[in-house]
C-alpha cells in the first residue's frame, strides 16, 4: 500500500541571524535567530512512501537528481525512517517557486515542505514544534519556515531543545514587505556552512557577536510588539552588518559582499534620507534584502531601479501562512 502527502512550505529571511553551529551533526546554532516568513517563494513536495520503491528517488523541478546531488536528501529520509519505524523507500516530487533569478536559497521552504509532506504521508501527527525539530535536521533555517509570519529559532541545546516557534505580531507583518536587489546568483566561492565554522573558529569579532544577539532578538520582540518600524529596523541592519563584520575578522579574513552590495546600502539610506524608512539586511552572499512599509515599497523600488535592471529588483510581501498541505 502506498502512502502520500503533499506540502507547501515558504522561505523565510533572517533579521537577526544564524551564525554558526554548535552542534554541526544535529545543526544546532550558536545564537537564537529570528525570521520573517515570504509569500513569493515557496516549494511544493509530494513524498510517495511504497514498498516497492528500492531505494529513494528525487525529482526536482521536472528532472530526476542524481544519488552525488541528492546525499543530503537521502540522510533526511533515513532519519524520517527511523522517527516512523518504516522501512519504505519514497519517491519526492518537488518544485521550487522561487524564481531562479532571486539568489535565494530555497533549502529552507524545500526541508519544510518535506517534513511536512513525510509527516502527512505516515500519518505521524506531528506537532508544529516537532516538525521544525524534524526540519532543522535537513537545513537549520528550515525549522523557522514552519510557520509564517515572524519565527523565533530557539538554540536550544539539544535535538528536543533546539526548534523555532510563530512570535505574534497581531497582523502587523501584512503592512510590511521585502525588496530583494540581487547582485549575483552564483555559486559562492566560501560556502554557508563553510563561512559559519571558519568564522565560529577564526573570528576575533566572533564572540562579540554572541555577546551581543540575544540583546538584538529582545529588541526585535520588544519592537514588533510596540509595532515600531524604525527601532525594528535599525536592530537588524546593525545585527546583518555585525554578522559580516565577523567574517572580516576571520583567519583568513573573507567577504561575502561586492561593491553593488554596498552601493544599495547607500540607496538604502538616500531613501531614508528623503523620509522613506527601509532598513537592508544582507545573509551569506553579495545580495540585498530591504525591509520596508508597503505603503513606501514603489519609491524604494524606483530608487532601486535608476541603477539596477527590472530584473533585479523582485518585492515579496510577508505571509502569515505557514504549512500547508495540499489534497
Amino acid at each position: 500500500m502506498n502512502m502520500s502527502g503533499k506540502a507547501r512550505a515558504h522561505t523565510n529571511i533572517a533579521l537577526i541571524k544564524y551564525w554558526g553551529k554548535a552542534d554541526e551533526s544535529l545543526i544546532i546554532p550558536m545564537n537564537n535567530s529570528l525570521s520573517v516568513t515570504l509569500d513569493k517563494f515557496y516549494t511544493e513536495t509530494k513524498v510517495t512512501f511504497s514498498p516497492e520503491y528500492t531505494k529513494d528517488i528525487l525529482v526536482l523541478n521536472g528532472e530526476e537528481v542524481n544519488e552525488e546531488q541528492s546525499k543530503k536528501i537521502y540522510q533526511f529520509m533515513n532519519l524520517v525512517r527511523e522517527r516512523s519505524h518504516t522501512s519504505h523507500y519514497a519517491y519526492i516530487e518537488s518544485v521550487n517557486y522561487v524564481p531562479t533569478a532571486a539568489g535565494l536559497a530555497s533549502s529552507a521552504s524545500a526541508f519544510a515542505a518535506l517534513a511536512a509532506a513525510c509527516n502527512e504521508a505516515l500519518n505521524l501527527n506531528m506537532s508544529d514544534k516537532d516538525l521544525s525539530r524534524l526540519a532543522r535536521r535537513g537545513s537549520g533555517s528550515a525549522s523557522r519556515s514552519i510557520f509564517g509570519g515572524f519565527a523565533e529559532w530557539e538554540k536550544g541545546h539539544d535535538d528536543e531543545t533546539s526548534y523555532a516557534h510563530a512570535i505574534d505580531a497581531q497582523g502587523w507583518e501584512e503592512d510590511l514587505s521585502m525588496v530583494f536587489v540581487v547582485i549575483n546568483n552564483q555559486s559562492k566561492k566560501v560556502s554557508s556552512r563553510s563561512g559559519m565554522s571558519h568564522t565560529r573558529d577564526t573570528s576575533r569579532f566572533y564572540q562579540y557577536w554572541l555577546d551581543h544577539v540575544d540583546e538584538d532578538i529582545a529588541s526585535v520582540k520588544e519592537a514588533i510588539r510596540n509595532k515600531d518600524f524604525k527601532h525594528l529596523g535599525e536592530v537588524i541592519e546593525e545585527n546583518g552588518l555585525r554578522m559580516h563584520a565577523t567574517n572580516l575578522g576571520a583567519q583568513p579574513p573573507f567577504t561575502y559582499l561586492v561593491p553593488e552590495s554596498y552601493e544599495v546600502m547607500d540607496i538604502v539610506h538616500q531613501c531614508r534620507k528623503a523620509g522613506y524608512p527601509c532598513y537592508f539586511t544582507m545573509d551569506a552572499g553579495p545580495n540585498v534584502k530591504i525591509l520596508v512599509e508597503k505603503k513606501n515599497q514603489q519609491f524604494i523600488i524606483d530608487a532601486l531601479l535608476k541603477s539596477f535592471n527590472k530584473e533585479q529588483v523582485i518585492a515579496s510581501d510577508i505571509t502569515n501562512t505557514g504549512i500547508e498541505i495540499i489534497e
